[in-house]
């Protein structure tokens, strides 16, 4: 969707920091529902909770295609993550119980072409779809591709896990909704307040996101083996700093993918189509590489391979950073495919060694997780890309720049700020260990797990 957000704001007269709710509206909305999904897969059947995401997914693509403003357009989009929240840590959980430990490596690569190159190829259809049709066509297309999976999934799919009662604990679902929503919302407001206008203060959403999850990481903990969210996953070292780093590395991507296409569009003037060719390269660069990097992950684990792919992900960054209205195609092409080989090295280790360091009773919890802060960021990624590049903008246009200009000089400082957390990635890669690839998960992570009880002898 992001190639169709200038179409967007012409058709439905909004701004820019309007026009991203469409992105951010869907990952926040997965930020939300993801946790919830530690409890379905512990409470009901692999192949029940599989039906109901993709039920979620095709209705929700349907109600957008059906959109008569953009309101209903973004609750279509919310409906559609809904579907797709449930259905990563699924996957993760999945492949957690079927796969070998010394297969996960490459496993988790293929899966890396499912979160990082679905993305960064969709342009490229976008743009295709938006060049000899309208927008609409990009959910009337997907809506038999999802009708199809969900037939295939219904007579296909066994189930694979084993069920438990669980008490579902109402008030930690409200906490995490108010905590992860007030965060992605403040940070969205930042671009709204920017221009005059914003609905509330960002402060206000912010203070009670922090607030709430700061409640609720209590909660958990207080309830133990019962949390809707076990965050004592967080015990295990490998887990928390492979996360930092996942989130870094999705931070930058998807501020990315937001902000590029209006540089490539509105500053030197392509169409949705060659903007969307023009990002297809590091897409598919990403996808031979998620195969790659995931067989080296078995043979060499995690540390020699995010360490050089952070630095490659910091360069990329900085050079994005020398782009101007003359720059030529052939350059901007190359540091989008340096910045994908960057996050190709990064995203498969990363993913592997954080769940691969859990014992088995947290796969579902860590899966939740991961899958979260996923969203978060990318959410707060494409936020705070948006609000820097606006903000500047405004400044620019106040200080007497012609339009254009002003809007160069606002993507440039939202690549700088991309680039600044691009080094702190880099610095955390030394400190990254993975997990043997012949060790169980079972094995390790003992910090996490709940000392026994006994019973006393009277």
């Amino acid at each position: 969707m992001s190639v169709a957000l200038p179409e967007l704001m012409g058709e439905f007269a909004i701004s820019a920091s309007i026009a991203q709710w469409i992105t951010t509206a869907f990952m926040l909305t997965m930020a939300v529902v993801i946790p919830i999904t530690g409890f379905l897969l512990t409470r009901l059947p692999l192949r029940t909770v599989f039906l109901i995401a993709m039920a979620s997914f095709l209705l929700g693509t349907l109600v957008a295609g059906l959109a008569p403003t953009f309101l209903v357009l973004v609750l279509g989009r919310v409906i559609q993550a809904v579907g797709t929240a449930i259905m990563m840590p699924l996957l993760f959980t999945t492949v957690l119980n079927v796969v070998p430990a010394h297969r996960r490596g490459r496993t988790m690569g293929v899966i890396s072409i499912v979160i990082a190159v679905a993305p960064a190829t969709g342009p490229t259809i976008g743009g295709v779809i938006l060049d000899a049709l309208n927008w609409r066509w990009m959910f009337w297309i997907m809506l038999p591709i999802a009708a199809l999976a969900l037939i295939l999934g219904a007579t296909m799919i066994r189930n694979v896990t084993e069920t438990r009662r669980l008490p579902l604990d109402v008030l930690s679902v409200v906490l995490s909704a108010l905590g992860f929503a007030g965060l992605v919302f403040g940070l969205s407001s930042i671009g709204s307040a920017a221009e005059g206008n914003a609905l509330i203060a960002p402060w206000i959403p912010l203070g009670i996101g922090i607030v709430a999850l700061a409640v609720f990481t209590w909660r958990q903990l207080s309830l133990r083996d019962h949390a809707l969210l076990d965050v004592r996953v967080f015990k295990t070292p490998t887990f928390t700093l492979s996360l930092a780093m996942m989130a870094i590395g999705m931070m930058g991507m998807f501020g990315t993918l937001i902000v590029l296409p209006i540089y490539l569009q509105q500053i030197l003037g392509l169409s949705a189509k060659d903007t969307g060719l023009m990002l297809l390269p590091g897409g598919l660069l990403m996808g031979v590489m998620g195969l790659i990097v995931g067989r080296l992950f078995d043979r060499f684990g995690a540390r020699p391979l995010v360490v050089p792919g952070s630095a490659v992900l910091a360069v990329a960054l900085w050079g994005m950073t020398t782009l101007s209205a003359e720059s030529s195609q052939g350059t901007i092409i190359a540091w989008h495919m340096l910045l994908n080989a960057g996050l190709s090295f990064m995203f498969s280790p990363l993913m592997t060694a954080a769940l691969g360091s859990l014992p088995r009773r947290l796969y579902s919890h860590g899966s939740a997780i991961l899958s979260t802060i996923q969203q978060v960021a990318g959410a707060a990624g494409t936020a705070v890309f948006i609000t820097v590049m606006t903000t500047a903008t405004l400044a620019g246009a106040q200080s007497g720049a012609e339009p254009m200009g002003a809007l160069m000089t606002g993507i440039h400082n939202a690549m700088i700020w991309g680039a600044v957390i691009a080094l702190v990635a880099f610095a955390g890669s030394f400190f990254v260990k993975s997990v043997p690839a012949d060790e169980e998960p079972d094995a390790v992570a003992h910090s996490a797990a709940p000392a026994p009880e006994t019973t006393p002898v009277h």
